[in-house]
């Protein structure tokens, strides 16, 4: 029999606030444990949250950008459930009423587009983090406790683990652009949670599904629905029943390994929070959320192709990531010659970043200097060669590419004079492929180029040599 595999997505969004989502204290990660908290995280006895308004406006351009209903009036509500690492025993979230419902995201596939539906995007704190590698006692730092949250909950509609992957990269993708986290997986910027099941072919219910947890990366996410399709269809063909639980993925052993029985909402035994108000969103915040919003990807890549002209896959590639897009601009008002700009940038500047492990905002050359080296190629006081030796000297240099070339005597020589004396001691220390060049070889004209180039240091005008070399084997 063959099986269809059925997923739904519920993705958590550490947003990038300063502060938590019900107290003053930082957000930020990777401090000493147990050090950004005070009373409200410890729920110490009189403590009392009180919402940041930026969670608000997160969740809102989220909403915006996924094509959701936004609810003008919504309710935070306690989930409750032991948590070791949450210390107030129940977990600030929404349930009834969330901010945001009834959305759709559009994924790009190979074989064409698809739109996924959304369930709702809701506001909820973090719980703390349990450490168990040290010795054999467990310990909690609490720093985590109460840091916002968008979770973002997706109808059953994706049918591959390349779906559920492409999904999640252009969520990814959106938060980023948005800028309300920086999306890093690695660190739990943005963790996901798959609910998967599989039916027959042609079946219009859905089987039981189980939660995989634990799923760091986009390969992982792939890797472990792959899996767990597979563990079904051998369960069910073997006669056996799907348990309806949670499960974690090993990503060391590849597999999945049961957690825990799956909880239902009644086992939450959600209510309203008493110590928070209902979240209002006025024409006033909607009005400015809108204003807000960035261009988006689709649209970035359409209008660089109109106002720059450059090709269509390079603006695909360029507007991937909105800070690399922003570079890639900038690049072009600095140089004048945008498809120049995008060059350098998907390739000595991509390549860079690769190799070196960098985000765009680390590297060290400046959209104003590389569009002052791109300059420097089009006005031939360098040839491409010595560019990318300037590009080069750039990164542990901040002087700027002029001063480089002029320091290090990297000027492009048009000199007829030098060149012709280039070219006729190439062509007398080459008799034999001179000869053959005369004959009718003539794809030895590239030989003698590459021949004289070097002799020059990469520095000879290669038009001027192009040229003088023609004029002198015909002559």
């Amino acid at each position: 029999m063959n099986y269809e595999i059925v997923v739904g997505l519920e993705v958590h969004c550490q947003l990038n606030t300063e502060s938590k989502a019900f107290c003053g204290c930082s957000a930020k990660f990777g401090k000493s444990a147990n050090t950004n908290v005070c009373p409200v995280c410890l729920a110490l006895p009189g403590a009392l949250p009180v919402l940041n308004a930026r969670v608000v406006e997160d969740a809102v351009k989220l909403g915006l950008a996924t094509n959701c209903t936004i609810a003008r009036h919504s309710i935070l509500a306690r989930k409750n459930y032991f948590y070791p690492d949450l210390p107030k025993g129940y977990q600030i979230s929404q349930y009834e009423e969330p901010i945001c419902s009834e959305g759709m995201l559009h994924i790009d596939l190979d074989e064409g587009g698809k739109d996924i539906r959304l369930v709702r995007i809701h506001i909820e704190e973090d719980a703390g983090k349990s450490i168990h590698d040290i010795g054999d006692d467990t310990y909690i730092d609490v720093n985590r406790c109460g840091v916002p949250l968008l979770e973002i909950v997706s109808y059953p509609d994706m049918r591959t683990p390349k779906e559920a992957s492409a999904y999640l990269q252009k969520l990814r993708q959106i938060v980023k652009y948005l800028g309300i986290s920086d999306g890093n997986m690695e660190e739990g910027s943005l963790r996901c949670d798959a609910n998967v099941s599989v039916r027959p072919v042609g079946a219009t219910e859905y089987g039981t599904r189980t939660e995989i947890k634990n799923m760091n990366s986009f390969r992982n996410v792939e890797r472990a629905i792959e899996y767990e399709a597979k563990r079904h269809i051998e369960v069910i063909e073997g006669g056996g029943k799907i348990v309806q639980e949670t499960r974690l993925w090993d990503a060391d052993k590849l597999e999945t390994r049961s957690m825990r029985g799956k909880e239902h909402a009644h086992d939450y035994r959600y209510f309203p929070d008493p110590d928070l108000v209902p979240v209002l969103v006025d024409d006033g915040m909607m009005h400015r959320m809108c204003e807000e919003l960035p261009e988006f990807p689709e649209d970035r890549a359409a209008r660089f192709v109109s106002e720059f002209g450059i090709p269509a896959y390079d603006a695909g590639v360029l507007t991937v990531e909105r800070e690399v897009a922003d570079y890639f601009e900038a690049t072009v008002n600095a140089s004048g010659d945008a498809k120049a700009s995008s060059n350098w940038v998907m390739g000595e500047v991509m390549r860079t970043l690769k190799e070196k492990y960098l985000d765009i905002h680390e590297f060290a050359i400046s959209p104003e200097r590389l569009g002052g080296l791109i300059r420097l190629i089009n006005a031939g006081a360098i040839s491409n060669t010595i560019a990318k030796q300037v590009f080069e000297l750039m990164q542990a240099d901040e002087a700027t590419p002029e001063a480089i070339v002029e320091r290090e005597g990297l000027a492009q020589v048009s000199d007829t004079g030098a060149i012709e004396t280039a070219i006729k001691e190439i062509l007398d220390a080459n008799p034999k492929q001179l000869e053959q060049y005369r004959s009718g070889k003539t794809q030895l004209f590239g030989f003698f180029v590459g021949q004289c180039m070097q002799k020059m240091k990469g520095k000879a005008n290669p038009k001027v040599v192009n040229d003088m070399l023609k004029s002198m084997l015909e002559g």
